[in-house]
């Protein structure tokens, strides 16, 4: 098991920033690659963007290119997802999601089938 937990989530303005953060407690996140994917209520968790275990590759969903950056902190373990420039779609649950089983090392996937565990989801909504 591992016990991803998201946080930074909360309610911006249109044009605003919000920055997530993905960590495990007692876990080394460097280990593996990590996505974030997010849904919106009546539609499919899609993927947003993930960042590989090692060489720091990073690959983002056309819509959020330019907008939102994922970066690690390997010295804490901790994922982040900077997004600026935020838009009432970009409203939705935002999850964490890590490939224990290391299926492409030094690269990564966002592809829901790539990834063992998720966070439970912290909540965004962009909204004047």
């Amino acid at each position: 098991q591992l016990p991803l937990v998201e946080s930074g989530g909360g309610l911006a303005q249109p044009g605003g920033s919000l920055r997530l953060s993905c960590a495990a407690p007692g876990f080394r996140l460097a280990r593996y690659a990590i996505a974030w994917f997010r849904q919106a209520p009546g539609k499919e968790r899609e993927g947003v963007s993930c960042i590989s275990d090692s060489t720091g590759i990073t690959n983002y969903e056309d819509s959020v290119k330019g907008r939102f950056t994922i970066s690690r902190d390997n010295a804490n373990h901790i994922v982040y997802l900077q997004m600026n420039s935020l838009k009432p779609e970009d409203t939705a649950v935002y999850y964490c999601a890590a490939d224990t089983s290391r299926r492409l090392p030094g690269f990564c996937v966002i592809a829901p089938g790539a990834y063992d565990y998720y966070g439970q989801g912290t909540q965004v909504t962009v909204s004047s």
